[in-house]
């Protein structure tokens, strides 16, 4: 079990585009991708892109509430996300119907802000084992998917935020909910 230190916002390699995963069957890959697991699990994410550790791929896992006896402390009513490793990944709108919502980040501890996301999406990539992903999905589940791959492209939450009125410390935002950050 290897868990990693998350980068910071500020952090030059959090804002460089992440390079396109060429070799599916390599070592390097594959504990990757069980660090980043790991790494998620321990910080309670919902989701971590490889940029995050330092790594500069396009590799991004995400997973919500799969276990009902343990849900996600921060968002412990939301509908379940599989656990999902995708590679390479591209994001397809399915309407221009945005939502605004409250997300965190590992990358922005402390810290929420209100985010607009496509309410639903198409997205294609490839699995840990470089076999073809195709999903269209919506909610929740569309919300975790956008804010994950942006960090591919060296784009962090706050860049997305509308009215900077709406960002803030969450104990400021929410005082009294021990929320923790994504």
């Amino acid at each position: 079990m290897a868990i990693h230190d998350v980068l910071k916002m500020g952090d030059p390699r959090l804002l460089a585009p992440a390079r396109p995963v060429a070799d599916f069957a390599s070592l390097e890959l594959a504990q990757l991708i069980v660090d980043m697991h790991d790494t998620m699990r321990a910080l309670n994410g919902a989701g971590l892109a490889a940029p995050q550790i330092g790594v500069s791929l396009q590799v991004v896992i995400f997973e919500v509430n799969v276990n009902p006896l343990q849900p996600n402390p921060r968002y412990p009513e939301v509908e379940p996300v599989p656990f999902t490793v995708l590679i390479n990944p591209v994001l397809t709108p399915l309407s221009d119907m945005m939502e605004e919502g409250w997300e965190g980040c590992l990358s922005v501890p402390g810290m929420r802000g209100l985010v607009p996301r496509y309410t639903e999406l198409r997205y294609q990539g490839f699995d840990a084992t470089g076999q073809p992903i195709d999903r269209s999905v919506s909610g929740f589940h569309a919300r975790v998917v956008q804010h994950e791959v942006d960090h591919l492209n060296g784009v962090l939450y706050p860049m997305r935020i509308r009215n900077l009125r709406d960002f803030g410390y969450t104990e400021t935002l929410f005082p009294g909910q021990h929320l923790q950050d994504d």
